[in-house]
């Protein structure tokens, strides 16, 4: 458990970076420090391992006055990961992940079996281990700064926006790892981000965070959005929060119908025949979606369905089919209505196959369900 008990952290010149914190991160959660630029959330991280002093104030580390250890070796037990990886560029991957574990004494042979474990663990391959950062994609670097991090199996880790220089989809295919990773080591995080959406979709408990280095609000998502304590989080968190909180509803039970198939490589007078409303989801061999055809589109075609020509099919969302309904949020399965051509969201089971498919119409009912049954506020 982390504590910041009335912690301040003011500059010679007099500006104030953190005003009287008061706030307690849960051990085994991800809590997410947000806000704008100059809010004071990254000085806050980097007083958890005493980077910066603070002015005033005590912060606990499991009920210790984290002023009372010696700043390299407080380090050592908490993971710091960075924007940009900070990796050493003349070592290999195996050698960056190993360093933390060499530095504690461990013996080369053994910090370098830990790293390769570490490497798989955060899904980087065995054929990675002699490159050198420079021969990385951004994305990967990253992993390397997550494993590195992880090395000496530290109880906290402290994130300071570590995403944020990636492209959109590999930062989401990195937001979904370190909630795998949670998930299966139960770490003490601490993550520093400006997007939102990111501290909602990554945190147990997000604390935003207002330009002089106050506290707004610390609450759980769900509140967060539910219930912005003034105008300032209100306006942090954005108009469209009432979307963001569908994702927090599940999309279990929602009723998935039919939706038109046609197979790649079908004649076009029987794809014809197949259309739903102009138009049908056109499948491979193993029945995952490659797109949607619709009849303007099946007038231009000779021989057989065409999917190099084919309309992107939009999101999909997920069918748990042991739970009788859809595995994900109702946001989810809004956004494959939404984003869908046709106007159906494609659900698809566990392989990627295709099993039916929701409409707006559907989501919205389900969301009124919720409403009156006081899952969510009227």
């Amino acid at each position: 458990m982390i504590e910041f008990q009335a912690v301040t952290k003011r500059y010679p010149d007099g500006t104030v970076a953190v005003d009287s914190l008061d706030l307690t991160v849960e051990d085994g959660r991800i809590t997410v420090f947000v806000g704008p630029s100059g809010c004071g959330k990254t000085t806050s991280l980097r007083m958890i391992n005493r980077m910066i002093d603070p002015t005033s104030g005590t912060i606990l580390l499991n009920g210790k006055d984290i002023r009372e250890s010696d700043p390299p070796l407080l380090r050592r037990g908490i993971g710091y990961v960075i924007q940009h990886a900070g990796l050493f560029p003349h070592r290999t991957v195996l050698d960056n992940v190993a360093t933390v574990p060499l530095l504690s004494g461990v013996d080369k042979r053994t910090a370098r079996s830990r790293a390769a474990e570490l490497m798989e663990l955060v899904g980087l391959p065995s054929t990675m281990a002699k490159r050198y950062p420079a021969q990385l994609s951004g994305g990967q670097q990253q992993r390397v700064g997550v494993a590195r991090a992880l090395a000496a199996d530290p109880p906290v880790l402290l994130m300071d926006e570590p995403f944020s220089a990636v492209d959109p989809i590999v930062r989401d295919d990195l937001q979904q790892q370190l909630l795998r990773l949670q998930s299966e080591l139960d770490k003490t995080i601490v993550f520093v981000t400006h997007d939102i959406d990111e501290a909602i979709k990554l945190g147990d408990r997000v604390a935003v965070f207002r330009v002089g280095g106050r506290l707004a609000q610390y609450d759980s998502p769900s509140a967060l959005l539910a219930k912005p304590a003034d105008d300032f989080v209100s306006s942090f968190v954005g108009r469209d929060r009432g979307y963001r909180a569908l994702g927090f509803l599940t999309a279990t039970g929602i009723p998935v119908g039919e939706v038109a198939t046609v197979r790649a490589g079908d004649a076009p007078e029987r794809a014809r025949e197949a259309l739903v409303d102009g138009w049908a989801v056109v499948v491979d061999e193993q029945n995952r979606p490659l797109g949607w055809v619709s009849a303007d589109l099946l007038s231009t075609m000779d021989k057989s369905v065409d999917t190099e020509a084919l309309v992107s099919g939009g999101s999909l969302f997920e069918v748990d089919s042991s739970a009788g309904g859809t595995a994900g949020s109702l946001r989810n399965a809004l956004d494959a209505a939404l984003s869908s051509p046709a106007a159906v969201g494609i659900a698809v089971d566990g392989t990627g196959a295709v099993v039916g498919g929701v409409t707006a119409d559907t989501v919205l009912s389900a969301l009124a369900d919720a409403r009156s049954s006081g899952e969510v506020p009227g």
